[in-house]
C-alpha cells in the first residue's frame, strides 16, 4: 500500500495504489476550513482522511469526524490515524452514506469540508476503477450534488460553516443549492495559471444566515513554466490558509 507525504512532509498518508487519490484539491480544501482549537470538523467523502487529517495537523485539539461509503478507505483512514501519531480519542471514521449519516440526531459539527461527486450518474464516462467512478460520481446511487448539500446543511451547527471544492463549472448549481441554507456565500476560484479560466472553485458559506455573496480575487496556482506560485505553494506546504 503505497504512502505519499503531504504538508512539506508533516502528513503521511496511506492511499489506494488505483482510484480515486489525495491531490491539490483535497489540500486546498483544508486550508480553506476557519475551524479554530477544539472545534469539531467534518469531512463528508472523506477518503482516506486526507482532507481531514491537514486540517487536524494545523488546528490544535481538534474533533474530527470523517464519513465515506467505501469501507476499504475507512480502514486507511483509520490506520492513517496511528501513521501520523493522531490521538485516537479525538478522531473517528465511519462507512456510510451521506444522507443516513447522523440522520435521527443533532448536529454536532462547527465545520463540514466536503469534496463532493463531480458529476450526477450519465452524465460522465465511468473509470475503468469503481472506487474512482463511486468518488466522482454516485452512479449507483442517483445521489446529486443538490442532494449532498441538503445532508451537509443537517449535519452542521446553526452559524456553522460549510466549505467544498468543486468543478468552476457548477458554481451555479452549487449556490442554488445553498438558497434558504447557507449564505454570507464566499467563492474563490482556483486559476490554472494567470489568464485561464478557472476550473477548480472552493465555497464557503454559513449556515442559516442571510448575507451578500463575495467573489475574492482567487488564487492562482502555477507560473507560466508549470512551478507551483509563491502563493499556492505555501498553502501546499502548510503553511498558509485559503482566506
Amino acid at each position: 500500500m503505497p504512502i505519499i507525504h503531504v504538508l512539506d512532509k508533516k502528513l503521511r498518508l496511506h492511499q489506494p495504489e488505483n482510484g480515486f487519490r489525495t491531490s491539490l484539491d483535497t489540500i486546498m480544501l483544508s486550508a480553506a476550513c476557519p475551524a479554530k482549537d477544539g472545534q469539531r470538523v467534518l469531512d463528508a467523502g472523506c477518503g482516506v482522511g486526507a482532507a481531514g487529517f491537514c486540517v487536524a495537523r494545523r488546528v490544535p485539539n481538534l474533533k474530527l469526524t470523517g464519513v465515506d461509503i467505501d469501507a476499504d478507505f475507512i480502514t486507511m483512514a483509520q490506520e492513517n490515524i496511528t501513521l501520523n501519531n493522531f490521538d485516537p480519542l479525538d478522531i473517528e471514521f465511519h462507512c456510510a452514506e451521506i444522507d443516513q449519516f447522523r440522520r435521527h440526531e443533532k448536529p454536532i459539527f462547527d465545520h463540514v469540508i466536503s469534496n463532493p461527486p463531480y458529476l450526477n450518474a450519465g452524465a460522465y464516462k465511468t473509470s475503468p476503477h469503481e472506487k474512482k467512478a463511486i468518488a466522482i460520481g454516485h452512479e449507483h446511487t442517483g445521489f446529486t450534488l443538490e442532494l449532498w448539500i441538503k445532508a451537509l446543511h443537517r449535519l452542521v451547527k446553526p452559524k456553522g460553516s460549510i466549505t467544498i471544492i468543486h468543478r468552476a463549472d457548477h458554481t451555479d448549481q452549487i449556490i442554488k443549492a445553498f438558497e434558504h441554507r447557507f449564505g454570507f456565500i464566499e467563492i474563490i476560484p482556483l486559476w490554472p495559471k494567470q489568464g485561464r479560466n478557472a476550473k477548480r472553485v472552493i465555497i464557503r458559506a454559513i449556515k442559516d444566515r442571510k448575507g451578500p455573496c463575495t467573489l475574492h480575487r482567487g488564487i492562482t496556482l502555477h507560473t507560466e513554466d508549470n512551478a507551483y506560485t509563491a502563493e499556492a505553494d505555501a498553502i501546499l506546504r502548510g503553511n498558509a490558509i485559503v482566506e
